[in-house]
């Protein structure tokens, strides 16, 4: 017997598939895209708009590190809403969070793209505002990528910001509260572990958002993203091979990694750059309180880094069963 799928279940498939496609795009050609252009006007006779573009990036040099540039109009899109539903994304809350403090969040793993990071915290697709309401979200990025003309606003729309110290204190010391600041605490070197089926974190020797929390007062906030590393696959790069060497070369040079991966094609499943269709699923742990100390020492920030990682280990254990990760599978820090 055959059977016939509705022409608006086909339709909205679609419309899903193209916004997952525009997303890769923006993260992996748009910004060379908006390198070119740049460039490109300048030999043409609409030179000027590069010039006066360049006249507001200079004026505008610190915004990315000073509370960016958030548009609630672009962080509502409707693509993002069919980019949430391609795989689909959802974000679990544990606990309510107080609107009158401030929290540094570190996310948990980072994936190959952050999917789950960019679909939760950037836009509303998930309903952010309505699941925490008074909280305002920032998702802090390398400052590499806010190097980029017209690339840098557009990420600023969605509330991306620099993964400087000088855009968590600017954050972190206005007075009402509100502010999440999320950290996906592994990197950029973490990426090259997005394994399906891989729990490996890059954790246990870095403390910085830790010793950040304890100069600010903020809560620290464990986050773990259930089905992050399902999303493509990655040629085996184990420790000391030849890939691995060459990635790790180009990171500590660039400041990037560049995990070559692929998941599946816009008109067929078997080969391409999309994302698979798995689901993510990502859970907001309990808030640690901090009490604010100028001049924490290292056994203060020991002690505080070693309450996260029990609580991240916690919020996993608990939630584990039910997004199929195995019983005896747990997370090992690197």
């Amino acid at each position: 017997m055959i059977s016939f799928v509705p022409l608006s279940v086909l339709l909205r498939r679609r419309l899903q598939t193209l916004a997952a496609l525009q997303w890769v795009f923006s993260f992996l050609g748009l910004g060379i895209v908006c390198i070119v252009i740049f460039i490109g006007l300048f030999f043409t006779c609409f030179w000027f708009l590069s010039m006066l573009y360049s006249a507001w990036w200079y004026l505008d040099r610190d915004t990315p590190r000073k509370g960016g540039r958030q548009i609630q109009t672009i962080k509502r899109w409707c693509v993002w809403k069919y980019l949430a539903d391609y795989f689909p994304v959802s974000l679990i809350k544990t606990v309510d969070l107080d609107p009158t403090q401030n929290y540094i969040a570190g996310f948990h793993p980072h994936g190959v793209l952050a999917t789950g990071a960019f679909t939760n915290f950037c836009t509303e697709a998930t309903g952010f505002s309505s699941v925490f309401p008074g909280i305002r979200p920032h998702l802090m990025m390398l400052t590499l990528w806010f190097r980029i003309p017209f690339f840098r606003d557009y990420i600023m729309s969605g509330g991306l910001v620099t993964s400087e110290k000088e855009c968590v204190s600017y954050f972190l010391s206005k007075k009402g509260g509100g502010t999440l600041l999320v950290i996906i605490v592994g990197g950029a070197q973490e990426a090259l572990d997005a394994w399906l089926g891989s729990y490996t974190l890059l954790l246990r020797n870095w403390k910085g958002f830790v010793k950040l929390a304890l100069l600010h007062g903020a809560s620290l906030l464990p986050i773990f993203s259930f089905g992050e590393n399902e999303l493509f696959d990655q040629m085996d790069n184990p420790s000391g091979s030849w890939l691995r060497w060459i990635q790790e070369k180009l990171q500590k040079v660039m400041g990037i990694s560049l995990p070559v991966f692929h998941g599946r094609g816009l008109f067929q499943y078997s080969f391409g750059l999309l994302p698979y269709r798995r689901q993510i699923t990502t859970v907001v742990g309990k808030p640690i309180k901090v009490k604010q100390n100028i001049n924490p020492s290292s056994d203060e920030v020991d002690r505080l880094h070693q309450q996260y990682m029990t609580e991240l280990c916690n919020l996993f254990e608990t939630h584990k069963i039910k997004y199929n990760v195995p019983p005896e599978q747990h997370l090992k820090f690197q």
